[in-house]
């Protein structure tokens, strides 16, 4: 059960590999997170030094009177894979020209984590492709439930 997702990514990417990490999350972030007061829209993951971080991703504060000293709603999170997962990840990015791209956010016992992919970016008319067989399969999906 994802608390929040990044809709337009599979529309503007094409989905190879999926991937799961922790997010490294300051108290008011998490009950924040937890209220679904989280955008993934126009975000992207970035592996800097080893590490992995998610940038553009706005967290709106859990009480709007009461803000914490210095808080930054799009303050770049720091993302919780093991090295082995960063260094092949950084191959695939260099070497193909691949893009980490965050899916959802959800919860797995007590903690947060992010669902993010290794994607290859979609040309217009592969998007146009897209929409055409959804719009088809709901055509076909009303047709067939019409005739019951």
């Amino acid at each position: 059960m994802s608390i929040v997702s990044n809709k337009k990514a599979t529309l503007n990417y094409e989905i190879l590999e999926h991937f799961e990490g922790g997010l490294e999350l300051l108290g008011h972030e998490v009950k924040s997170v937890r209220a679904g007061k989280i955008k993934l829209d126009g975000s992207y993951v970035v592996i800097l030094g080893g590490e992995a971080f998610l940038k553009n991703a706005e967290v709106s504060p859990y009480q709007p009177n009461n803000i914490a000293k210095g808080f930054d709603s799009q303050r770049v999170i720091k993302i919780l894979i093991s090295k082995k997962e960063i260094l092949r990840l950084n191959q695939k990015v260099d070497k193909e020209g691949l893009t980490l791209v965050p899916l959802s956010i959800f919860n797995k016992g007590t903690k947060l984590k992010l669902d993010f992919a290794l994607a290859k970016g979609k040309k217009k008319h592969d998007k146009r492709n897209d929409i055409k067989k959804r719009e088809d399969t709901i055509e076909i999906m009303r047709t067939i439930k019409g005739e019951r």
